[in-house]
Order: structure tokens, then sequence, then C-alpha cells
């Protein structure tokens, strides 16, 4: 089959701000998992410390390993979530779905490098993100580094 072809029956990528207040949504679950990552290391460090009021210091091995979890977490929900229908909880409202560029479902590796650019994307202020503004077909970083992309559902599905 003929690439320009194909690549004329593909959806379009969805716009930018969906994607954005998708994003803006299932912070809500992603924080409710933090806290329950975060319970075993707030266990650990009160057996250690002996204080229920001692905090978990800001360059301790058990602050990193926290970070770690939580990156951890974050990552089996959004890639179990797109590897299970294609969406997060917040996806969900505004009809958007992750596909490969082909249509078909992501490999897991595909996805697994969707989350990771993602969240360097995040970290260097969303440049990642707002790329999505200047690119001929909507794509971000993470939709290109990942050979997937976020595709806007019809309201029938």
């Amino acid at each position: 089959m003929d690439a320009t072809a194909d690549a004329s029956t593909r959806k379009p990528a969805a716009f930018i701000g969906r994607r954005l207040l998708s994003l803006l949504y299932d912070l809500l679950p992603v924080v409710a998992l933090w806290f329950l990552a975060a319970v075993p290391f707030v266990l650990l460090d009160v057996a250690v410390s002996g204080d229920v009021r001692h905090n978990i210091g800001p360059f301790s091995l058990l602050q990193w390993l926290l970070w770690l979890a939580c990156w951890i977490v974050t990552g089996l929900y959004a890639t179990v979530s797109w590897r299970r229908g294609g969406q997060t909880l917040g996806m969900r409202p505004w009809r958007l779905r992750v596909v490969a560029d082909d249509g078909g479902a992501p490999t897991h590796g595909a996805l697994w490098r969707r989350y990771a650019v993602g969240m360097v994307s995040l970290l260097v202020a969303g440049v990642g993100f707002w790329w999505a503004w200047i690119d001929r077909e909507r794509l971000t970083w993470h939709d290109r580094a990942s050979g997937t992309r976020i595709v806007r559902m019809s309201k029938r599905n």
C-alpha cells in the first residue's frame, strides 16, 4: 500500500487542549496512587526513627526510593490503562485513545517509551507537549518517540 494513502486515512492527533485537560483529570487517581505508594515508606521511616512527626529527609535514600516508587506506580497506571483499553480514566470523558501510528494497539515497549519521554517533557516545562502546537500532525515528542498518537473518538464509540 502507498505510504501517502496510509497517511491520509489515519485519524489526526487530538488537539493539545483536550490532551492537557485529560492529563489534569488523571492527576486525581495518580495522587491517590502516590498516597498508597508512600504508606510503606512512611511506616518504615517511623519504625527506624521511632517518631511519627519525623519527615523523610530530602536527601535520604528513602526519599529517592519514594520518588522512584511514585514514578513506577504512575507508569504502571498509564501503561496498563493504555494497553487494556487505550485510555486512562482522564482520557475517557474527552473521548481520547492511544493508538499505534498504524491504528493498531501499541506494544508494551512503545507505551513505556511514551511514558518516559512524556515525563521528561513535563520536567522541561512541558516543551514536548507544546511542540504539538507547531507540529504538522499535532504530535508531541512522546508521540513521535513511541510511534503512537492520541486520537479523538467519535461519540458513538
